[in-house]
């Protein structure tokens, strides 16, 4: 607003100036113009004198002509020496103070400026060096220098705006002098000119006059009133602002607010102008709604940056500056590092991007509400002994219900917490239960059934994503799904049967984030498979975490911020060995939180698709070994009763044989030793078969 009012002022500076060019040539026409008046009628008078001298061949004399040319000569003169009066006056009057206000003041304003902004310029290349001193290299020596050199260059630049500022005020008051007085001067010769002429003229115009410069003198002293406010003002504020000057005041004088939901000021933003290469930026940041905007110096209005309904705040280490913070859209496409100046700045910045995103700014109290916000989160955490023991006779009156949907998130208003802490704490939290913020913390080590879950099994993870030989257990898997993640938090549940216990671990570990201030996330990407879900280092590719599909028993998505969603995992083990332990995990991710929570339910539906189709296909094969089985037997059988059938055959040939007469039979051998002796060998062996 500064910068912006500043250039308004420089701008009406400008045109007075450029008006007062054009009004210093007219008027200088007008003093030019009545010194050629002048000395034209100084040139008549001389020449009507010197008629009496010329000698014209067709005139003769004529002393008429002469005397009243010699009067006319007179009073020309007269009137020429009253000219010659009115130009000096016009050189004292109107001439002086416009020569004087266009070469003292108005070159005053423009090496104000210079000045301005050359302290200017020296106080952002002080910020500048200040905001590059090493984090890690920290020299108290050069960091003593640049302190001394920013309080030095800020002060300057301070003192400088307030004269420049002090002199575009007063320049304000000098325009009307300068453009009154010159205009009075130049009436108040004329009206001297023409009281040689004519009285009844100056008295008419005597009354206004008088009123123009009674005005000019109400002015003037209404400047000198306005010269020595401004100078106490002035003191006022050197005073006041000396420690503002420092980059880093005291926290203890300048205490941060956490409640705020609009925000402005100087941010260095990251520009990337290679691969790995980046470069700073000093601009003019500031909210407006749920949007962030930016303003650099000379433009008239900001531009947009980025929505930040939504949107994710965090602290990031980059390279050697200090108090930097990344902005992500809600969508994920968009990204913005920046740069606070000191610490309080970095932290009411991440305070009230948070604050903004969950749309409190659209409250009629947002403050009174982001605090209320803020101590209703404190309270969440963990609750205080007379709390609980307040709602302990309520525990036996209240009849179980099924479990509700309902939005649980730290900065939605008008919450049921308090009929949800007596209950939720016990019935879906472990008490007790610590809260894990990073993929790799101490927690895990008390907890064996994480550690089996994770996919460790006593097996140590290859540090270059190395697979050593072996098959990856994905390779079989139809399903491959990636998405990028961000950790929030993992603790320990007693109930895994409803979407609640999501949203109350949801509850507690973004209301604990918000009490310790812990604005760091690791992100990571999130591989869904049909056999594991796997948490892989985006930089390395090494597998952080892997949780057994089937031990994945709820997944769930916050019901208002799309982008936070969870998991309950189900293991052996934990702090009793002889039951299951229920662990449930809290994400962010680029508002795919549903998209995730389906690709889960989809893998879990192909897994089980495969467990059918696998059980299906071996009792198919099962069928067919009975089928072949049954076979083999009945073929078996088959080859049985032909057999029997050949010896019914037989025995029913012997039979008759028998049944036969002797002599019939002595005719009949006989001729059958006839028949085998011409039938041969063959048919004997043929007949013994028969028989």
């Amino acid at each position: 607003q500064t910068r912006s009012l500043l250039g308004v002022f420089e701008e009406d500076a400008a045109a007075i100036s450029n008006y007062i060019n054009q009004l210093f040539q007219a008027m200088h026409r007008i003093y030019d113009a009545q010194n050629e008046l002048s000395a034209a009628t100084h040139l008549t008078s001389k020449l009507l004198k010197e008629y009496e001298k010329q000698r014209f061949p067709l005139g003769g004399d004529d002393e008429v002509m002469t005397s009243t040319l010699q009067q006319f000569a007179k009073v020309i003169d007269e009137l020429s020496s009253c000219h010659a009066v009115l130009s000096t006056q016009l050189a004292d009057a109107m001439m002086f103070p416009i020569t004087q206000f266009k070469e003292r003041d108005l070159k005053e304003i423009l090496t104000l400026k210079e000045v301005f902004q050359i302290a200017s310029n020296d106080h952002d290349a002080a910020i500048t060096r200040y905001s590059r001193l090493s984090k890690r290299r920290e020299n108290e020596k050069i960091k003593a220098e640049v302190t001394e050199d920013v309080y030095t260059s800020r002060k300057k630049q301070h003192q400088t705006m307030m004269h420049y500022f002090c002199a575009l005020n007063t320049l304000q008051y000098k325009k009307k002098i300068a453009l009154l007085e010159p205009l009075l001067g130049y009436m108040q010769a004329q009206i001297s000119f023409f009281k040689m002429g004519s009285e009844n003229l100056t008295e008419q115009l005597e009354e206004f006059l008088n009123n123009i410069g009674t005005s000019v003198q109400n002015v003037r002293r209404e400047m000198d009133c306005e010269v020595e406010n401004m100078q106490q003002t002035i003191e006022d504020l050197e005073v006041a602002s000396d420690p503002l000057y420092l980059p880093d005041p005291d926290p203890t004088k300048f205490p941060v607010h956490r409640n705020l939901t609009r925000k402005a000021g100087y941010l260095n933003a990251r520009n990337k102008t290679g691969l790995v290469s980046s470069s700073w930026e000093r601009q003019f940041y500031f909210t407006q709604g749920g949007n962030l905007m930016s303003q650099a110096r000379g433009d008239v209005a900001g531009g947009l940056v980025m929505d930040i309904d939504n949107c994710s705040v965090m602290a990031v280490d980059c390279e050697d500056r200090r108090y930097c913070f990344q902005i992500t859209s809600f969508d994920g496409k968009k990204s913005s590092i920046l740069q606070a100046e000191s610490k309080k700045d970095y932290e009411e910045w991440i305070c009230t991007i948070n604050n903004i995103s969950k749309q409190i700014y659209l409250s009629e109290n947002p403050e009174e509400i982001a605090a209320r916000v803020n101590q209703s989160a404190l309270e969440a955490v963990t609750p205080s002994p007379s709390f609980q023991q307040r709602h302990e006779g309520l525990r036996p009156s209240v009849q179980p219900r099924p479990p509700a949907a309902r939005t649980s998130s730290t900065g939605s208003l008008g919450s049921d917490s308090a009929a949800l802490s007596a209950l939720s704490l016990d019935s879906l939290v472990a008490p007790d239960t610590p809260i894990q913020f990073d993929i790799i913390s101490p927690v895990s080590e008390d907890l064996p059934g994480q550690a089996k879950s994770s996919g460790q099994s006593g097996r140590r993870t290859n540090p270059f994503g190395e697979s050593g030989g072996s098959k990856s257990e994905t390779e079989d898997s139809i399903l491959h799904q990636l998405f990028i993640v961000r950790f929030l938090g993992s603790m320990e549940v007693k109930c895994d049967e409803s979407p609640d216990v999501v949203y109350e671990t949801m509850r507690q570990i973004l209301a604990a984030r918000a009490i310790h201030n812990v604005f760091r996330m690791t992100e990571s990407h999130l591989l869904v498979t049909c056999d594991c879900l796997k948490l892989i280092d985006p930089q390395t590719q090494v597998t952080r975490l892997r949780f057994p599909l089937p031990s994945v028993v709820l997944c769930a998505t916050h019901q208002e911020n799309k982008r936070l969603f969870g998991f309950v995992l189900r293991t052996a083990g934990g702090r009793a060995e002889s039951r299951q332990t229920s662990i449930c995990y809290i994400f962010e991710s680029n508002n795919e939180g549903e998209k995730i929570c389906d690709s889960v339910g989809l893998a879990k539906q192909i897994a089980f698709h495969a467990e059918l189709d696998r059980k299906a296909s071996e009792k198919q094969k099962e069928i067919e070994r009975v089928k072949e089985k049954q076979q083999k037997e009945l073929n078996k059988q088959k080859q049985i009763e032909k057999d029997l059938e050949e010896q019914s055959r037989l025995i029913a040939a012997s039979s008759r044989s028998n049944q036969s007469s002797g002599e019939g039979q002595f005719v009949v051998l006989s001729s059958s030793q006839s028949e085998d002796s011409d039938l041969g060998e063959d048919g004997k062996k043929k007949r013994e078969s028969e028989a």
